[in-house]
């Protein structure tokens, strides 16, 4: 199915099934254990074994040899697989990094060996044998000393943007803004480590994994192997979280599949959690300069970004100027990325990449110049607001609604009673409120499905889409049951399995819009197929009841079905409708915060999302995403950084010991509104992502509640109290 013009009526619209707050159908299975995780995958009579890898202790060089006669003699050991055994080989298409192979070192913990034991702790003690002799190389590790050595990014990146006149206009501003604001490397941190099972079965493989995007896993990990895609089964059913770190093929598929070729068994790898970060992908740091420049009336007459990013060399930016390109009004503007080469481990997509780390700059900006004016933050965006695209004028937004966002915000979170910086306390806490904007494009990938009716008069939907928490098995059912006329306890939901059709997999937040309009192009071809052996035709049938009824008769989908059952199968497309209109979503976040008077202890208070994202598919498992992606704002904004030792290119803090991510005491009450919107532009189901839209804003809202309590402005994130302390005993 194409969908290249506005959704109009549709069978969706009735809303029996969606958009209603219908619990996890797959809830019972994960809270009595019996959903299987990558790692926890089990057959009867199966001898599984254990794969333990070794990470490379130098973060640039080559591997001269590797002694592993110490290894191979220890108790249960059955193999030992080297980079150098197995050579060097295509990398696949995803994946800057290679992952295995050879003995080039591209960063620190990249994968040198994988020992295979009848036990872990066998495998794990004989890991700590093999001996590798390396060559080390310098490398570059510190962003902002390679800062003069960045160059424009690759051309597909749409690395720079200019509108009007930007200098001249910035230089002779009423008021202007030219700041610095830094963000850190950040790690994923899910709760599910990287984990894989392979099995070899003659020249065919299986591989029961943790993956976004079965597909593009499935097509690299064939290349890496040397084997047909035909030859390569993947499922992953279950996933504990992956915020973009299991979005492309990883070190433990590879390795649990070369060490099960060595030792002819199934062999389970998980990554060790101090192995992670390293061994896997991260949001990379920026450096971000932001000018603007405006009038007395709080108009920007001129807004400039700049943003600093670094990679391996052949990888891409942190495209943080993304969303300054679209969410403020100006006549004159200008966006520029600069990518250094760094030889760090692998930059690369972490929830909402570029707009996450870019609002974290932008609104904290924003507030800043609103300031300067002397006019409310708030007041400052709204008539900063834009219906069309700022840099295209003839491109208008489908569906826009930020001022509304902000404007209900406001009243729910009490801004008005916000006070003057520095001039509210709580015994010895310092209080403050804070705003900021939330933007994220609305993007939509291909997505297929199939869905089959069985003389049971069930509806059974087949399709490689993962769930990483998310919420896809409930929405996919809630579509068919919706589509097809029956209720939720007759559709049975199968995902996370190669021999599906292709779907949008997990990210970019696009899975939701896009898995459900592979799900409705798919019911749509079942719907046909039903009027079509019964004699109906398929424009005036309706379904509902679970029957089929045309004009005064009506027939049992079961009955439809027969012996046989009926399948429709089809990929949903998408045309240019984005060509002619900018799809995005919209949010406002407000925090309330407590800073300690002596300590710079910071405290968040209380939390409010309002968002604007289409039409909301289940209102439970997307409140549940904003939350999530509120608590890691407020990670981003206290406490998360990837500490860089920049002599020996690795990330010291490799554990969630040293790595602090938010825990149940740092998170106060949230509260999410979703504005009543539906986005005919948007795809059949007239949704749009919302996951990675709550976490968009969140960290600038904080550190402008900061700002507010304490009249401290820091730009360099984390805020942690450090940067505070230094000025307290004169607020205080």
């Amino acid at each position: 199915m194409q969908f290249d013009k506005p959704a109009t009526t549709n069978p969706i619209d009735q809303l029996k099934v969606v958009g209603k707050p219908i619990h996890r159908i797959d809830g019972e299975l994960k809270t009595t254990g019996r959903a299987m995780y990558a790692y926890e995958w089990h057959e009867k009579n199966t001898p599984y074994v254990y794969g333990y890898p070794v990470g490379s202790a130098i973060a640039k060089g080559h591997v001269k040899s590797i002694d592993v006669a110490a290894a191979k003699k220890s108790p249960g050991v059955l193999a030992v697989v080297t980079t150098l055994d197995v050579g060097d080989r295509e990398k696949g298409k995803f994946n800057t990094a290679k992952l295995f192979g050879g003995s080039e070192i591209q960063h620190y913990h990249q994968a040198v060996a994988v020992v295979v034991a009848e036990t872990f702790e066998q495998a794990r003690a004989a890991a700590g044998l093999v001996k590798v002799d390396y060559e080390a190389e310098d490398g570059t590790y510190d962003l902002r000393a390679a800062m003069p050595s960045a160059k424009k990014p690759d051309e597909s990146t749409k690395p720079e943007t200019a509108v009007g006149d930007f200098e001249r206009t910035f230089k002779s501003a009423e008021v202007t803004l030219n700041q610095t604001y830094t963000t850190p490397d950040q790690s994923h941190s899910m709760m599910e480590p990287h984990a894989s099972i392979a099995v070899w079965d003659g020249d065919e493989v299986t591989v029961w994994t943790s993956s976004q995007m079965i597909d593009w896993w499935r097509t690299d990990l064939a290349t890496t192997l040397g084997v047909d895609k035909e030859k390569v089964h993947l499922m992953s059913p279950f996933i504990g979280g992956g915020f973009g770190g299991k979005l492309f093929l990883r070190a433990d598929a590879v390795l649990a599949a070369f060490g099960s070729k060595a030792a002819g068994r199934p062999v389970k790898v998980a990554l060790p959690r101090p192995l992670m970060p390293n061994n896997t992908t991260h949001r990379p740091a920026t450096i971000q300069r932001i000018r603007i420049g405006a009038g007395r009336d709080g108009k920007i007459t001129a807004i400039g970004h700049e943003s600093w990013s670094g990679d391996l060399e052949g990888g891409g930016p942190e495209t943080a100027v993304n969303q300054t390109r679209l969410l403020y009004a100006g006549a004159n503007r200008m966006t520029a990325m600069h990518l250094a080469t760094l030889d760090l481990p692998e930059g690369n997509a972490m929830r909402a990449p570029g707009e996450a780390p870019g609002l974290m700059a932008l609104e904290i900006a924003i507030d800043e110049i609103a300031e300067k004016v002397g006019m409310d933050p708030i007041q400052f965006r709204i008539i900063n607001d834009t219906q069309v695209d700022p840099e295209n004028p003839e491109r208008p937004f489908s569906m826009r609604n930020l001022i509304g966002c902000l404007e209900l915000g406001a009243k729910k979170f009490g801004w008005s009673e916000r006070p003057k910086a520095a001039s509210h306390r709580d015994g010895d806490w310092l209080i403050g409120m804070g705003v900021a904007a939330a933007f994220r494009d609305n993007l939509v990938v291909p997505s297929g499905a199939r869905v089959k009716l069985g003389n049971d008069g069930v509806v059974t939907v087949e399709t490689d889409m993962t769930d990483i928490g998310t919420g896809s098995y409930t929405i996919i059912a809630q579509t068919a049951a919706e589509m097809m006329g029956v209720g939720i306890d007759k559709v049975a939901v199968q995902l996370g399995d190669s021999r599906f059709p292709v779907s949008a997999g997990s990210g970019g937040q696009f899975g939701a819009n896009s898995s459900t309009s592979g799900v409705y192009a798919a019911c749509v071809k079942l719907r046909e197929a039903i009027a079509a052996k019964l004699g109906f035709n398929s424009e005036n049938a309706v379904f509902e009841n679970g029957e089929v009824r045309s004009g005064d008769r009506s027939v049992p989908l079961a009955d439809a079905a027969g012996d046989e059952g009926l399948v429709g199968e089809d990929t949903m497309k998408w045309g240019d409708l984005t060509k002619t209109h900018q799809q995005s979503t919209f949010g406002a976040h407000f925090v309330e915060v407590g800073v300690d008077a002596f300590t710079g202890e910071t405290r968040v208070r209380r939390m409010l999302a309002v968002c604007a994202a289409g039409r909301i598919l289940n209102p439970i498992t997307a409140r549940s995403q904003v939350i999530g992606a509120m608590t890691m704002g407020a990670g981003g904004a206290l406490s998360e950084e990837l500490a860089v030792d920049t002599r020996r290119g690795f990330f010291v803090n490799h554990d969630l010991a040293g790595y602090e991510v938010p825990v149940h005491a740092d998170i106060p009450h949230q509260e999410v509104i979703f504005m009543d919107e539906v986005d005919p532009m948007s795809s059949p189901m007239k949704a749009k992502g919302v996951g990675e839209l709550g976490l968009c804003g969140v960290s600038a809202a904080i550190a402008n509640a900061i700002y507010n309590a304490t009249g401290i402005r820091v730009r360099h994130y984390p805020i942690t109290l450090d940067k505070l302390i230094g000025e307290l005993p004169e607020v205080a």
